[in-house]
């Protein structure tokens, strides 16, 4: 039989862990409870510097693949609607800014 305390993860770990995950997730919170549990538990700033910094790549870097595998799908899409609408006419009205919305 094993012991819980084999598998709790300790506070400072959880709370690095926490935070890094919701500065990735871009949560709205932006992980800043965690920071100041960090700082309380004595965490030094530059090992709470190294997980801010991963986390932020991270997050930084799913959102240009998804810009990149977005861009990739959108400008063929892009390519036939503005065909349609030159040969067709507009099928909806224009948004404010002169944008066609189909």
């Amino acid at each position: 039989m094993s012991n819980n305390t084999d598998t709790e993860l300790a506070p400072t770990i959880l709370a690095m862990v926490s935070l890094a995950a919701n500065i990735a997730a871009n949560h709205p919170k932006k992980g800043l409870c965690q920071l100041e549990r960090l700082r309380s538990l004595g965490v030094p700033e530059a090992q709470i510097d190294i997980v801010v910094d991963i986390a932020r790549h991270l997050r930084d870097e799913a959102g240009q693949i998804v810009d990149s595998e977005f861009n990739a799908a959108f400008a063929p899409v892009a390519n036939v609607a503005v065909a349609g609408t030159a040969s067709g006419g507009a099928c909806c009205v224009p948004t404010a800014k002169g944008n066609a919305c189909c």
